[in-house]
């Protein structure tokens, strides 16, 4: 979004196909080690309970079956759940302040205008997802509100989903038309 946004003229010189296969495999690689230490890190706990009390099984669900100190695991986690949202937080908080610069330096109205579209529903989605996992994460520490856990736990895997269509499908033409004329519709059946 940065590039096309604030350099669109060099977006195809920038984004060639070797920046993106660079760009994924950095993302994928960064994802596999990290998570591979997560799991070695879990794999070398006995067990003495067998019930999950999450509707999916999750790392920190693992950890409640062991009887052994989970001190290590639980620093890990909480070190790779901050290291990640911060460098993902930070990530668009700098990019998206340099485009906002970009956008209010610019006199044109038509790239503001696109800009702000694309942004602004990439940013709500992400809070959104942001807010669910945090929730999940926040509710791992408190076992007195682990229904309430269990509740967040699946609407994090509902919710994000259900409402990416309806927040990307908004900036549609064919769709905003669709609604109006069907709120429009409405407004008439009632009178006659």
């Amino acid at each position: 979004r940065y590039v096309a946004i604030c350099n669109p003229l060099r977006y195809a010189a920038i984004m060639t196909n070797k920046m993106v296969i660079k760009l994924t495999v950095s993302a994928w690689g960064v994802a596999f080690v990290l998570v591979g230490i997560l799991l070695g890190l879990t794999i070398r706990l006995n067990r003495c309970r067998t019930m999950i009390t999450n509707p999916f099984c999750d790392n920190a669900s693992l950890f409640k079956l062991s009887c052994e100190s989970v001190f290590i695991n639980n620093v890990y986690g909480l070190t790779f759940t901050v290291v990640l949202f911060t460098a993902s937080i930070g990530s668009i908080v700098l990019t998206y302040t340099k485009i906002t610069v970009v956008c209010l330096t610019s006199k044109n109205k038509t790239l503001n205008s696109k800009a702000l579209k694309t942004c602004s529903t990439h940013l709500f989605v992400y809070l959104i997802m942001f807010l669910c996992g945090m929730l999940i994460i926040i509710l791992h520490r408190f076992p007195q509100y682990s229904d309430y856990r269990k509740l967040s736990a699946i609407l994090f895997h509902i919710i994000p989903g259900s409402l990416n269509p309806i927040i990307y499908g908004v900036q549609s033409k064919e769709i905003k038309k669709f609604l109006s004329n069907l709120l429009q519709s409405r407004k008439i059946l009632p009178s006659l």
